[in-house]
């Protein structure tokens, strides 16, 4: 196996609390450092290391993000190859909406290099905890909303639903970091496939300091195009049908329906 590995760890969150000590300990002994995060979280990082690189430095306005992710990608690829122990630190858990560090960590692989990633504490952890909705009570659907807009995806609605990224909905170039009110519409027209449109739905947001509090605004899913959203808003529908018994699986299982509880 080639000299030069690399790691990939998740700052969590919020600053300095969610962050691993095994995340923290890579981030001090690497030989190169590299991290994509809020300003505050980069400020912590550049205090344990003050050598660190910054990789959003590698956006800019009109660009399209993908190439932007190949940039980010090919820059922390080539220390390793040097030879080099390279740590590189996302916002969040790194392997969760996040295409470089699944890109990279796949082509140092394929080339022979030790690679892996270390979570960190997710929006959806948070929202889990914020919101005191349990995911395995009902069953959960998550997924990106502007992939649920445009290509076939179907919804049940006895589980929760979690559509991540409603504030850049509708945004096929990669370019923006907004939305506009009717591509919030056609989102909320094809929510209504399966949604009544005065269902209650939640704007989530998770805090990224300890002294803010987590935003839960509940309203109607008709009225969702003139919330008022950013690049971390989240949308969440809750179940809205009870569950149906199979009743041949559970016969097959030798049970009866008054078992179920």
């Amino acid at each position: 196996m080639p000299a030069g590995s690399l790691v990939v760890v998740g700052s969590g969150i919020q600053l300095g609390r969610h962050i691993s000590e095994r995340s923290t300990s890579e981030i001090k002994y690497a030989d190169k450092v590299f991290c994509m995060a809020d300003a505050f979280t980069y400020r912590w990082v550049e205090g344990i290391r003050p050598d660190l690189q910054p990789l959003h430095i590698y956006y800019g306005d009109d660009k399209d993000r993908r190439q932007t992710y190949r940039e980010m990608e090919a820059v922390i690829v080539a220390p390793v190859q040097e030879g080099q122990n390279v740590c590189a630190v996302f916002y969040g858990h790194p392997g969760v909406f996040a295409d470089v560090p699944h890109a990279a960590i796949r082509r140092l692989r394929t080339l022979g290099y030790r690679a892996r990633m270390e979570p960190g504490i997710s929006a959806e952890d948070c929202l889990i905890a914020d919101l005191g909705l349990d995911p395995g009570k009902h069953g959960c659907i998550s997924m990106e909303a502007t992939q649920f807009l445009v290509y076939e995806r179907q919804i049940d609605p006895t589980a929760m639903l979690i559509l991540w990224q409603i504030g850049l909905t509708g945004d096929l170039s990669c370019t923006r970091f907004d939305t506009i009110p009717c591509k919030l519409r056609a989102l909320v027209d094809k929510l209504c496939r399966w949604y009544a449109p005065e269902q209650e739905v939640i704007v989530y947001e998770a805090p990224v300091l300890a002294i803010h509090k987590h935003r839960e605004d509940r309203l109607p899913l008709k009225a969702l195009p003139q919330a008022l959203l950013s690049q971390s808003s989240t949308l969440i529908i809750p179940p809205t049908r009870p569950l149906s018994a199979d009743r041949r699986a559970i016969q097959a299982l030798g049970y009866a329906l008054s078992d179920l509880g």
